[in-house]
């Protein structure tokens, strides 16, 4: 059994696979203060909530887009599992074509979901990851990564509103039942979740322009899950996408 962690700026993404098959997946929001000892009773309360124990891990994988607590991490599986941690990073096999000015500077948790893309999901396609931010990754029909687009996150977007205004409140992100909201706290959500279902639309829209040809579109991250049922484009959610691109990675790195 293979520990996989995607570290986030908001979100630690904690999960298992073994055979190939995906046992588990949990979320914990990111603490930049917490101590090694703190993550380690985090990973293996995971672990336990799922009848899993430490002695069961043969093996650890991690991304991370926050340096600081790579190492942090790494030092929290080693105080209760005697297993090599793998890192995402520059050098390490993943079977994509990454065709930027500076294949280095792409997040590794973009070039994990592109890993679990072309290995699931017809091409070209373009893969939405909203979190803290929103990225979105397109890989032509040849399964090379050409080219990203980064916007505002759901979550970074209603925290900046609320912020810099006096009397809007904070807002949970649950469905709308209209599209035009009948009181302040509707028309923020409202607007808020149209306006980024609205943008994936228009986006996903765009590029197909531009490539010339139609996209399988795939959507993951905290959020996604809200957003994507008010979108009008054909959108795959797919809640497994970052443990599915470590799992390849390990397995063909091991």
């Amino acid at each position: 059994m293979v520990l996989a962690i995607d570290i986030g700026n908001t979100n630690i993404v904690i999960g298992c696979f073994d055979d190939g098959k995906i046992l588990f997946i949990e979320r914990v929001s990111t603490n930049h203060m917490a101590t090694d000892l703190e993550y380690a009773a985090t990973i293996k309360m995971a672990l336990n909530v799922h009848g899993y124990g430490t002695s069961m891990l043969d093996g650890a994988i991690i991304s991370s887009v926050v340096p600081s607590l790579t190492i942090t991490i790494k030092k929290a599986i080693k105080k209760f599992a005697n297993v090599e941690v793998m890192s995402v990073s520059p050098g390490i096999k993943t079977g994509l074509s990454i065709m930027i000015d500076n294949p280095a500077q792409l997040g590794s948790d973009l070039v994990v979901d592109a890993v679990a893309g072309i290995n699931t999901y017809p091409v070209p396609q373009i893969i939405i990851d909203m979190g803290t931010a929103t990225t979105v990754s397109v890989i032509d029909r040849n399964k090379n990564y050409i080219g990203t687009m980064i916007m505002t996150g759901v979550s970074t977007s209603a925290d900046a509103l609320t912020s810099r205004t006096a009397q809007l409140p904070k807002i949970a992100f649950e469905t709308p039942h209209n599209l035009i909201g009948k009181n302040t706290v509707d028309s923020m959500r409202n607007g808020i979740m149209y306006s980024n279902a609205c943008a994936i639309d228009g986006i996903t829209e765009r590029i197909e322009e531009e490539i010339g040809e139609k996209c399988t579109v795939i959507a993951t991250g905290g959020l996604a899950g809200v957003i994507v049922p008010l979108c009008k484009k054909n959108v795959i959610l797919d809640d497994e996408l970052l443990l599915k691109g470590l799992m390849i990675i390990y397995n063909k790195n091991k």
